[in-house]
């Protein structure tokens, strides 16, 4: 199946499919699935997805300019390389309510965005852009956080069970009400100029 431009698709299934390097603009996407398809380097431009899923996809470097993500679930999906900040996300929308679960999203953009209630799960989070950004009550389990940066960052209540490998500090985020396994929470005390002791 093709995707058209300027077109309204509800409730259908894409299966198999490559999409790489498609030009798609001005179209709906409600409550529709992707399941195993190439969607690599793909601009969706002034489209909207509302409670779409994608199950085992390929989402590297997609460019979405004003583009607008509602309760979708991603699953077992590659989505290395995304600037998320070029969606649309309404100023007095907080709760777009994405959820990640066993992706990969190394070297994406989340700066300043409002993302709470968010769910990452079981996902790799490599070199991602995580400042000024909103996380309130997100759940972030099980993940690998090497080398993302964290500046100013809202992650009051955030779930942070099972994940490791973050640099957080803990004087320039807000941490009230996080949780953390025991064991990762001492790496929060690296950036105190203290010495830990066995």
């Amino acid at each position: 199946m093709e995707i058209e431009s300027h077109g309204e698709y509800l409730e259908q299934k894409f299966s198999d499919s490559d999409f790489e390097d498609e030009t798609v603009k001005h179209t709906l996407f409600e409550r529709c699935e992707f399941i195993n398809c190439n969607l690599t380097g793909s601009r969706f431009a002034d489209c909207r997805f509302v409670e779409c899923t994608f199950f085992k996809c390929n989402l590297s470097l997609i460019s979405i300019p004003n583009s607008r993500f509602s309760a979708c679930e991603f699953n077992g999906s590659k989505l290395v390389g995304i600037d998320w900040t070029k969606g649309y996300w309404p100023r007095f929308d907080f709760y777009s309510q994405l959820s990640f679960k066993s992706c990969i999203l190394s070297g994406s953009n989340f700066f300043a965005l409002k993302l709470h209630e968010t769910h990452f799960d079981d996902c790799r989070l490599h070199d991602i852009d995580f400042r000024n950004t909103e996380l309130n009550k997100s759940m972030m389990t099980d993940c690998d956080l090497t080398n993302s940066l964290f500046m100013q960052t809202n992650l009051t209540s955030v779930d942070f069970t099972g994940t490791h490998s973050f640099t957080i500090d803990i004087r320039q985020n807000t941490l009230k009400g996080a949780k953390f396994s025991r064991f990762e929470a001492l790496e929060l005390l690296y950036g105190l100029d203290i010495q830990l002791v066995d």
